[in-house]
């Protein structure tokens, strides 16, 4: 099987890592597309590096703009470079414009879409993240769900049939399932623990750059 992996932002960089080394671990022929979403060197090329991930064969270079000019841009590219790759299926991650990009070029190619992180939802629809999600869910074959609750959101969008199994499953369990009208829905856990456990040990390893007191802590992340 031939794998293009499409990514642009920061987040899907993270979310790649541990599922493009096990893709590097079962010999899966997977060659990565960077929209260059985000293109400054703390938010994307260090994240390569420190998460090991294969150098992009094609960097788009899409850089900023309105929402648009660089999904214009990204579906134009992406479009070139699949045209020419002719992959077995394409493979998106959450919910940025690079999502909606790669998952639109690919299924006016007729390719098969695989989303990660598919199902989610904010319930806000002037969110661009949540108009990027739904639309690729909606344009995917494969939809890789992190939580019990997203795939009950497919049910209730009609996108999943309702006796898909909500609890987790293993990928060799998951393709052994009949095949579907619907887009084959899949609850496989969450991608970003799976890169968290990846990262354990050298986060043990690595001397911390901040020596603070022996004290009880709670970590606050905003985004």
């Amino acid at each position: 099987m031939k794998l293009a992996t499409i990514v642009g932002a920061r987040p899907q960089f993270i979310k790649a890592a541990p599922v493009c080394n096990a893709m590097v671990n079962n010999g899966v022929n997977e060659f990565l597309i960077d929209t260059g979403q985000h293109y400054d060197d703390e938010m994307a090329g260090s994240f390569f590096r420190e998460l090991n991930l294969p150098n992009p064969k094609y960097s788009l270079n899409i850089g900023s703009g309105t929402h648009a000019s660089m999904t214009g841009k990204m579906l134009q590219g992406i479009e070139g470079v699949l045209m020419k790759e002719l992959p077995d299926m394409v493979l998106v991650y959450g919910d940025t414009n690079t999502t909606l990009a790669g998952s639109l070029a690919a299924a006016k190619l007729h390719i098969p879409v695989a989303h990660i992180e598919a199902g989610l939802r904010s319930f806000r629809s002037t969110m661009p993240e949540e108009i990027n999600r739904k639309l690729t869910d909606h344009c995917s074959s494969i939809l890789f769900c992190p939580t019990r609750q997203a795939i009950k959101q497919l049910k209730n969008e009609g996108l999943a049939d309702n006796n898909v199994n909500e609890e987790i499953i293993t990928l060799s369990d998951s393709f052994q399932a009949k095949q579907r009208n619907k887009p084959l829905a899949l609850n496989v856990g969450d991608v970003m623990v799976d890169a968290l456990f990846n990262m354990q040990e050298r986060f043990k390893k690595k001397t911390p750059e901040i020596k603070l007191p022996d004290s009880d802590y709670v970590l606050f992340t905003l985004h």
